[in-house]
């Protein structure tokens, strides 16, 4: 079997390695493509991993023999999956394997917009600890979490962590999904009423045509100005340039997030130089044990396709 893949490096770092796929066929390596030499690069292979790469109608009819597309993350909106389906392609992702991870990430943000922790450690680092004529000195505010209120816009498996580390931090728990949870001890309410009653707004959805910019000018208008938001889920649930503006105008506390909606980063991001905003390059998915289980599920789910069996298929909606 001929098997093409992209963008490994995203995933192996300097510390792992994907040479374990040879066992599976033969296997051509190649970085972050050009789009336009997408189909050339698969030629005529039967599997594609990748993460990012976009795989539609257009790739499907250059690469006929094309009919296993292995994703090597939990999202899958780069792929054409009605189209996929339509053409007899399988397509299968790796659910569920950082949930850990993105939860931990979510609440270092918490934490940090809690305690200011960045701010306190430049300040050692500039010597102003070794100026002060007191033992400690607060310039920067903080807050007790115990008893503020934090929105989860979403309740799957990172939500459900989150709610529970916070939780057991005192934070009052309120949250919206598509359905009401009725084995959980949080409170479903509606968009409007997380919107409006959340000190802490946690973003914990998938990006559809429902949820894109859900974040937006009428969004944050809604929200108090005291409030501050977070997003590990996807860059494009966030209208960017009205979120830049809110900050600027001290319509919004703060923002932090793993993700934007554009990645990598580009030099006419919105949130560049805005206030009060926190940037990490999306990596929240990428401890080393989170990695290596992605690709243990990356290889299963190959294996299982090859012998008739497939897993962790996903289907058009």
């Amino acid at each position: 079997m001929r098997i093409t893949v992209f963008e490994g490096e995203s995933i192996c770092g300097d510390d792992l390695s994907l040479d374990f796929l040879n066992r599976y066929g033969s296997v051509r390596f190649y970085g972050v493509p050009d789009p336009a030499e997408v189909p050339n690069l698969i030629g005529d292979s039967e599997a594609v991993l990748c993460s990012k790469v976009l795989l539609g109608a257009e790739v499907f009819d250059a690469c006929p023999n094309l009919r296993y597309i292995g994703l090597m993350a939990t999202g899958y909106n780069n792929v054409d999956v009605a189209e996929a389906a339509r053409r007899g392609i399988t397509v299968t992702n790796i659910p569920d394997y950082s949930s850990d991870a993105v939860a931990q990430m979510t609440l270092a943000f918490l934490l940090q917009f809690a305690t200011n922790l960045i701010s306190y450690t430049e300040s050692t680092r500039r010597g102003d600890w070794l100026r002060s004529e007191i033992f400690c000195y607060y310039p920067y505010p903080m807050m007790e979490l115990r008893g503020k209120t934090l929105g989860l816009f979403g309740m799957g498996s990172i939500a459900k962590k989150v709610a529970e580390a916070a939780a057991a931090l005192g934070m009052r728990i309120l949250y919206h999904a598509t359905t009401e949870k009725k084995d959980l001890p949080y409170t479903f309410v509606s968009k409007e009423r997380l919107w409006e009653e959340s000190d802490f707004l946690s973003l914990h959805c998938p990006l559809n045509d429902g949820t894109r910019e859900i974040i937006c000018r009428d969004t944050l208008a809604r929200m108090k100005k005291t409030a501050f938001l977070i997003n590990t889920a996807r860059g494009g649930l966030v209208r960017e340039e009205d979120l830049a503006e809110a900050l600027r105008e001290g319509r919004l506390a703060g923002y932090a997030a793993d993700v934007l909606a554009i990645e990598p980063q580009r030099a006419d991001c919105p949130l560049i130089g805005a206030p009060r905003c926190i940037l990490t390059p999306h990596v929240a998915w990428a401890p080393a044990e989170t990695r290596r289980r992605l690709m243990t599920v990356l290889g299963q789910n190959l294996e299982a396709w090859q012998k008739g069996v497939p897993q962790n298929t996903v289907f058009p909606k």
